[in-house]
């Protein structure tokens, strides 16, 4: 069996979160999601967990508190897209969403083109496409 990741981020506003990511295309699994959570699915081994502030808050110790916005960023969450297009897709749907623009799409490197977008709680996430004959192209030189 392969192994599934979970991606669990907290919301203070679990409705705007739930427009946001079915915004993005991702199916919401009903069966683990209700008022205080929300699944969503990516693909059939990699999901996010949206948990109202309230209940992520009963997975923390320590005096931990969840972390929104700005400041220091502990994670990027980063997945991958089939194509240039693609991208551009996932930034417009973000946006339209109530996402905001992180970094604008680019090609940072040959062969790599990825935009960044905040989720409306400031969670950063990134949409990459590589295009690997330009990978092949430079290991030859």
């Amino acid at each position: 069996m392969d192994r599934m990741i979970f991606i669990n981020l907290p919301t203070q506003d679990l409705a705007a979160s739930d427009a946001f990511y079915s915004g993005l295309g991702f199916q919401k699994n009903a069966d683990f999601s209700n008022e205080m959570a929300s699944s969503w699915m990516i693909t059939q081994t990699s999901w996010i967990m949206i948990l109202s502030q309230e209940f992520y808050t009963t997975f923390l110790r320590n005096g931990d508190t969840p972390a929104y916005g700005g400041g220091g960023r502990e994670v990027l969450n980063a997945i991958s897209g089939e194509s240039r297009a693609e991208v551009d897709e996932f930034a417009a749907r973000a946006l339209a969403h109530g996402g905001t623009i992180y970094r604008e799409a680019t090609e940072e490197m040959p062969g790599m083109y990825s935009v960044a977008f905040l989720d409306p709680d400031g969670h950063e996430w990134e949409v990459g496409w590589m295009d690997m004959s330009a990978f092949g192209a430079a290991a030859s030189e």
